[in-house]
């Protein structure tokens, strides 16, 4: 059987329902941890987790044996399930229903890893409506307004 050689680097961006502020310390950092986790246990390998107070960011290697959609739902899922158990705060901890994953080339990879690295930074200046509505005009993706914050 001829060998199957796949790399796909993926910057996936979804946020908190209603874009709710609810990641914040100390429970963002173990967050990250815990997405980092459950994107390594499903072999995408993580090479940077990141986000601000109502959105994450991710930067992996899907995995040739998983389904982007399937990695999408385990994420949000698990870590919905997970962060309720950190306190009363978070019962009512929701992710968005859609999410935004975009390709990124090889020679990109270090540039988003010093972007998602750098969220905290980066929201004193732009909101993440703003740039997220960035990231959908960048890739050319087309989409409705009304259903992108559902």
């Amino acid at each position: 059987m001829g060998q199957s050689l796949v790399k796909n680097y993926v910057h996936l961006i979804f946020s908190t329902k209603h874009r709710a502020p609810l990641i914040l310390p100390p429970v963002e950092q173990e967050l990250h941890s815990y997405l980092g986790g459950i994107c390594n246990s499903l072999e995408c390998h993580v090479l940077k987790v990141g986000g601000y107070t109502d959105h994450v960011h991710i930067l992996c290697m899907l995995s040739k044996k998983v389904a982007l959609m399937k990695l999408m739902e385990e994420l949000k899922s698990h870590s919905s399930k997970w962060i309720k158990t950190k306190g009363v705060e978070y019962s009512r901890f929701y992710w968005q229903d859609g999410y935004g994953a975009f390709s990124v080339k090889p020679s990109e990879v270090d540039r988003v890893i010093a972007y998602i690295a750098n969220q905290h930074e980066h929201h004193q200046k732009k909101n993440f409506k703003k740039e997220y509505l960035d990231y959908l005009e960048k890739y050319k993706v087309e989409y409705h307004e009304k259903y992108v914050w559902e």
